[in-house]
C-alpha cells in the first residue's frame, strides 16, 4: 500500500502521477463513450448533434479547467483557459483542410467520424511527443523562447499581409509517398482501412489500403503541420507540460466533435484569421515584454486572447450572415 501511495504521489513532469492518471482517465472515458455509445454504428452526424456533442466536450473541458484553477491556482487556471481558446482558434484552419481532404477522397459523411476518431488517437501521441520535446528544450535552453516569439510574430504578420496558401491535396508530399509505397484501391470499401484483394500484377491475394486510410494519414499529417504553430504558441504562454498538454488535447477533442457543424459554415469565420494573427503577434511580443519589462499578468493574457478571438468571431458572423452554408462533404456511401 505504501509503494502504491508513493507511486501516485511521485512527480512526473512536474506534477504528481495521480494528476496525469486523472487526466488520462477522463480522456479514455470520453473516447470510450464516443466510440462505444454515441457512435457504436456508423451514422451521419448532423449539425444539431455536432453542436450538442461539442457543447458536452466544452463543458467537460471547462470543468477540468475549473479543477486546475482550484487545485493548482489561478495562474495555471488562466493559462489553461488561454491555451484552450488559442488551440480552438488555431484549429479552425485545420477544419478547412480536413474538409478538403474528405472532399478529395470522396469520403461520405457516414464514415467521416470514424476517420476523425482514429485520428484523435494519433494526435494524442504526436502532441505528447512534440510538447514534451518542446518543453524539455525550452527548460534546457531558455533562449529558444525568443525564437518561438519571433516565429509567432512573423507568422502573425504573414497571416495579416499575405494570408495562408492552401496547396492542392494531390500535390501533398505525404500523399505521393503513400501512393508510391502502398497498394491502394481505387474506391472505398465501406468503413474499412485495409482490404485483401488480388494483386493486379501477380494475381495473388495481397493487402491493399483504401482511400479511407489515405484520408486518415492525411488528417494526421495536417495536424502535425498545424502543431508547428500551435505548440510554440502555447509554450509561449506557459512551459508547464501538464497545462500545455491538457489544454491542447481538450481543445482538439471538442473540435473533432464540432467538425460537422464547422465544416458547413467554416466560410463564416473568414475574418477570424485577422484576430488570430493579432493573437499570435501579441503572444510572441509577450515573450519579449516579459524579459524587458517584467512578467505580464496572466489575467491580461487571458483577457486579450479571449477579447481578440471573440471580436473576430462576432465580426465574421456579422459580415457573412447572408452567405449560404456549404456542404460538409459527400453524403452517399461510395463503394
Amino acid at each position: 500500500m505504501e509503494l502504491l501511495t508513493e507511486f501516485f504521489l511521485h512527480p512526473f513532469l512536474g506534477k504528481p502521477t495521480w494528476v496525469w492518471l486523472l487526466f488520462l482517465g477522463v480522456v479514455t472515458a470520453l473516447l470510450a463513450f464516443d466510440l462505444g455509445v454515441l457512435n457504436k454504428k456508423d451514422h451521419e452526424i448532423g449539425v444539431g448533434e455536432s453542436l450538442w456533442l461539442s457543447a458536452f466536450y466544452i463543458a467537460i473541458a471547462a470543468a477540468f479547467g475549473g479543477w486546475v484553477w482550484w487545485y493548482l491556482g489561478p495562474t495555471p487556471g488562466m493559462q489553461y483557459f488561454t491555451g484552450f481558446a488559442l488551440e480552438k482558434a488555431l484549429a479552425m484552419d485545420n477544419v478547412f483542410v480536413i474538409s478538403l481532404i474528405f472532399s478529395y477522397f470522396a469520403v461520405p459523411r457516414l464514415y467521416q467520424h470514424r476517420v476523425l476518431f482514429w485520428g484523435i488517437l494519433g494526435v494524442i501521441v504526436l502532441r505528447a511527443i512534440m510538447i514534451g520535446l518542446g518543453a524539455a528544450l525550452v527548460t534546457e535552453f531558455s533562449w529558444l523562447l525568443y525564437i518561438f516569439g519571433a516565429f509567432l510574430i512573423a507568422t502573425g504578420i504573414k497571416m495579416l499581409v499575405i494570408g495562408d496558401s492552401m496547396p492542392a491535396v494531390e500535390d501533398n508530399p505525404m500523399l505521393r509517398f503513400l501512393r508510391r509505397h502502398l497498394r491502394v484501391t481505387s474506391e472505398l470499401h465501406g468503413n474499412r482501412f485495409w482490404v485483401t484483394l488480388p494483386d493486379p500484377s501477380t494475381g495473388k491475394l495481397a493487402r491493399h489500403a483504401t482511400p479511407l486510410l489515405l484520408a486518415l494519414m492525411m488528417v494526421e499529417f495536417a495536424d502535425l503541420v498545424f502543431a508547428v504553430d500551435s505548440v510554440p504558441a502555447i509554450l509561449a504562454i506557459t512551459t508547464d507540460p501538464f497545462i500545455v498538454y491538457t489544454s491542447n488535447i481538450f481543445a482538439i477533442l471538442g473540435l473533432r466533435a464540432l467538425y460537422f457543424a464547422l465544416a458547413a459554415m467554416v466560410h463564416r469565420f473568414k475574418y477570424l484569421k485577422i484576430a488570430l494573427a493579432a493573437v499570435l503577434i501579441f503572444i510572441g511580443g509577450k515573450i519579449f515584454w516579459n524579459q524587458f519589462y517584467g512578467k505580464l499578468d496572466p489575467a491580461i493574457s487571458l483577457s486579450v486572447t479571449f477579447g481578440l478571438l471573440t471580436a473576430g468571431v462576432l465580426f465574421s458572423l456579422w459580415k457573412t450572415h447572408r452567405e449560404p452554408a456549404l456542404p460538409a462533404g459527400p453524403r452517399e456511401a461510395d463503394g
